[in-house]
């Protein structure tokens, strides 16, 4: 196995000591020249390394230094090189947003967790959501709606009371954010290949923002989302922390 590994680190006093010292054991290679990239730090810090480096196809083994772990390994520095080549990996597919602002500008962004749209205001938006082109609901009257992977069903769609999404579903969630009106709508699942479209209606005077995890445009008009048909990020675990059996574990927790 070849031991071409590039650390990056959170900035945390924690994550860079980590990073020195790994660095010390195993040699510094930069991020374009390595077989593995492993992340120091927390979720956020994993979702930026994806956003990053995941067009260039390297995998990514995450490690806890972070508030929050759910797609990190425990942090152990010792056998670090056996617990790669054992490491189980997991493909995802991220989402593609395209969303189209006020001013007419087009912005495209990923996703691996969710797309969310929410308020900008003190005011409920107004939202009308198309299915492959055909109009599923003329109004959403809420604080916002997502639309979540099974990786990010955990996340942010499970706190709004979205389903938990099984590894390798094929499915995708939508979830209604504080939705007043259909009030029985509880959101949908549906086929990962699916095109979705929310339209904000009365924009300006009911502003929204569209976020692609961590990338926020605002006053979107228009929202595309579809699972991304050409790439794909690999996360290595090890054999005891595998994020499938996570995120099953996760629906039975009290």
């Amino acid at each position: 196995m070849s031991a071409r590994i590039a650390f990056l680190a959170s900035p945390t006093p924690e994550a860079e000591a980590a990073r020195l010292a790994l660095e010390a054991a195993h040699g510094r290679c930069a991020a374009e020249d390595a077989d593995t990239l492993v992340a120091l730090g927390g979720d956020g810090f994993m979702l930026q390394t994806l956003h990053r480096h995941g067009a260039s196809g390297v995998p990514v083994f995450g490690m806890k230094l972070g508030t929050v772990g759910f797609l990190m390994n425990q942090y152990r520095p010792e056998g670090l090189l056996d617990r790669i080549e054992r490491a189980q990996r997991t493909v995802l597919r991220p989402l593609e947003m395209r969303a189209l602002t006020e001013s007419g500008a087009t912005i495209n962004s990923l996703a691996y967790n969710e797309v969310s749209l929410l308020r900008q205001t003190r005011q409920t938006a107004h939202l009308r959501l198309r299915v492959n082109g055909q109009q599923k609901l003329d109004e959403l009257v809420c604080d916002g709606v997502l639309v979540a992977t099974p990786a990010g069903s955990t996340a942010y769609n499970y706190s709004a009371h979205g389903p938990i999404l099984p590894l390798g579903s094929e499915v995708v969630a939508i979830t209604p954010i504080a939705a007043f009106r259909p009030r029985r709508w509880r959101g949908a699942l549906l086929r990962s290949d699916t095109e979705i479209g929310i339209d904000v209606l009365d924009h300006f005077k009911r502003p929204v923002s569209a976020t692609a995890d961590s990338h926020e445009v605002r006053n979107v008009i228009e929202v595309t989302i579809r699972e991304s048909r050409s790439q794909t990020v690999t996360l290595l675990f090890d054999p005891e922390h595998d994020l499938a059996d996570r995120i099953l574990n996760e629906q039975f927790e009290a």
